[in-house]
């Protein structure tokens, strides 16, 4: 059988400005400024087809009153149901896609819809949190740090039936999932991490290991047994506030610019990525418009090494260094 490569020369770039997930305003606003932060551009010039899709529309649902606690459970649901539609429909259309959030609970639809095409993908998920909170573990209710207990089989039966939800079922075992970044852990995410040996690095492992051995036990995890579809969910509150001071969680000790750049080099070197989610930029929560500024171009950053490029800089091809010309041949020129 042929190696699965996931890259394709078309990329897909979906805006989802939906902030639902949790109770801070302006995080459906990050679409636009990645995008204003010159992503379709940077994009342009690494020899891809671009095709961006705009931004998915989504609406409250009037009266969704809170489930056990979980807030805003239908219209979270149904934006997610959206989302996985959409996303499917990209992959199945041979793209390479980029999902542009708003907040994290769209990784439920996005890793969905993605594993409607590719039922055997993997996924990285970069955080300072693991967000795989249970409805009964969530100290605060919101679904964005709780999208990756919706996705896991081991969970489905610690999971009750949330309003809004009724359109998936669990699809991702705990062994294809590895997170990099963690630094705030709840206790009953911390119990769910260890009772299911789910693979993590914490920033403290990142400093005792190194991200080139960090990266190296990720793929190797992944990828070892066979080659599969990447999905690359990438909260922007993974590096430290210092470098992303706008989004709505941020926890100091994160990633260096240079670690969060060699963790996307690395995913890319696979030839593997499918779908990169680049999420909880917030521009309302920058002290200013630098902060703003700042946060969404480290997005496009992160977003472009994902497809290829490099900190050697992007290269045309060059078959041989030009020879130096006679002076008489100057001279005629």
């Amino acid at each position: 059988m042929r190696p699965y490569t996931a890259s394709t020369g078309s990329v897909a770039v979906l805006g989802a400005p939906f902030s639902r997930g949790q109770k801070r305003r302006g995080v459906e606003h990050g679409p636009k400024v990645i995008r204003d932060a010159g992503l379709i551009e940077r994009l342009s010039g690494l020899d891809y087809s671009i095709h961006d899709f705009g931004d998915l529309k989504f609406h409250h649902i009037e009266n969704d009153e809170p489930y056990m606690e979980v807030k805003f459970p239908r219209t979270v649901g149904a934006a997610n149901k959206k989302l996985s539609g959409a996303v499917s429909r990209a992959i199945g259309a041979g793209h390479t896609l980029v999902m542009l959030g708003g907040d994290h609970s769209l990784g439920i639809g996005s890793v969905e819809g993605h594993a409607q095409q590719c039922p055997d993908l993997c996924l990285i998920w970069v955080d300072a949190h693991a967000d795989i909170n249970t409805p009964m573990t969530s100290p605060s209710g919101n679904l964005h740090g709780q999208p990756v207990a919706f996705m896991l089989k081991e969970l489905q039966d610690k999971m009750p039936d949330i309003p809004g939800f009724s359109w998936m079922k669990p699809f991702l075992s705990s062994s294809d999932l590895v997170y990099i970044g963690l630094r705030d852990v709840d206790p009953g995410e911390h119990h769910i991490l260890k009772s299911l040996g789910i693979q993590y690095f914490t920033m403290r492992d990142i400093d005792r290991l190194g991200i080139q051995r960090v990266m190296e036990v990720t793929l190797d995890h992944l990828l070892a047994r066979k080659q599969r579809p990447i999905h690359l969910s990438f909260d922007i509150d993974a590096f430290d506030p210092s470098l992303a001071p706008a989004t709505g969680t941020p926890v100091n000790g994160g990633l260096t610019y240079r670690e969060g750049i060699y963790i996307t080099e690395e995913i890319h070197n696979t030839g593997l990525l499918s779908v990169m989610d680049l999420v909880e930029v917030n521009p309302i929560l920058g002290a200013n418009p630098e902060a703003v500024e700042a946060t969404a171009s480290l997005a496009v950053d992160v977003i472009a090494s994902s497809l290829g490029q490099t900190r050697e800089g992007a290269h045309g091809v060059i078959d041989e260094i030009p020879s130096v010309k006679d002076d008489t041949e100057q001279l005629r020129l």
